[in-house]
């Protein structure tokens, strides 16, 4: 075990109110794409780029390649499971030891994992709701609804059945954040993972951490690694199956 990560481990243990903030490179070692690395989802060549299928103008415009780029590169095949990381911080929650995971990831992992205090800043693909009557469509039955459906996915009343997952154009949930925000502000070791803290409004939540432990967790370099008081290269499953 390296000097890092002896560290990581002795901080988890002496903290009594921990927050993770994660990224979509926590579910990479699930077998989820992330989005800026170099194989990431967006260095693939599409019809138009993945910011633009993935924005709101687009959703509106364009409906059914919309909902066809959703099923086939932001919902994850059915049988994905959580990894080390998910597992382990679940576990730290029922532990007592983890106050909330904020995540950017719209995938439900963590709800897989048994994590049960979750912001997900960005929504989740498991919660769905009509546009015309406002039925909710959520859980695994919602998720298959969108996936199965030919074309774009409707409700009984003939609405369109809406991901509930932050598009660009989109603000976020206030509560959530704001949910988010207090977690971060109680926090005494904030850990971030797998997030180039790239993306706004979510990574300026960072702002809001008051504790004197801040780690980052990450293959690439950050905007914010100056300001850690630790930084780990390693991918983020193997350093939580050392913790």
């Amino acid at each position: 075990m390296n000097e890092n990560i002896q560290t990581l481990k002795q901080w988890i243990g002496e903290a009594e109110n921990m927050v993770f903030f994660g990224g979509a490179g926590v579910s990479t070692e699930s077998g989820i794409k992330d989005f800026r690395s170099v194989d990431g989802l967006y260095h693939m060549k599409f019809k138009y780029p993945p910011e633009i299928m993935l924005s709101h103008s687009f959703y509106e415009s364009h409906p059914e390649e919309f909902f066809d780029f959703y099923r086939n590169q932001l919902m994850p095949p059915e049988d994905i499971q959580p990894n080390t990381a998910h597992l382990r911080l679940a576990q730290l929650e029922q532990e007592g030891k983890l106050l909330a995971i904020v995540t950017q990831n719209v995938d439900g992992l963590h709800e897989k994992a048994g994590s049960k205090k979750i912001y997900n800043l960005h929504g989740s693909i498991y919660r769905n709701r009509c546009l015309r009557c406002g039925k909710r469509c959520d859980g695994l039955e919602g998720a298959a609804v969108i996936r199965f459906a030919p074309g774009i996915p409707r409700c009984d009343c003939g609405g369109i059945i809406k991901p509930d997952v932050v598009l660009y154009e989109e603000g976020l949930d206030d509560a959530t954040l704001s949910g988010a925000i207090l977690a971060i502000r109680k926090a005494d070791l904030l850990i971030v993972g797998g997030t180039s803290l790239t993306v706004y409004p979510a990574a300026g939540l960072l702002q809001y951490y008051r504790g004197k432990r801040l780690v980052l967790i990450n293959r690439d370099a950050t905007p914010y690694d100056s300001s850690a008081d630790l930084v780990i290269r390693d991918p983020i499953g193997q350093v939580f199956g050392q913790v």
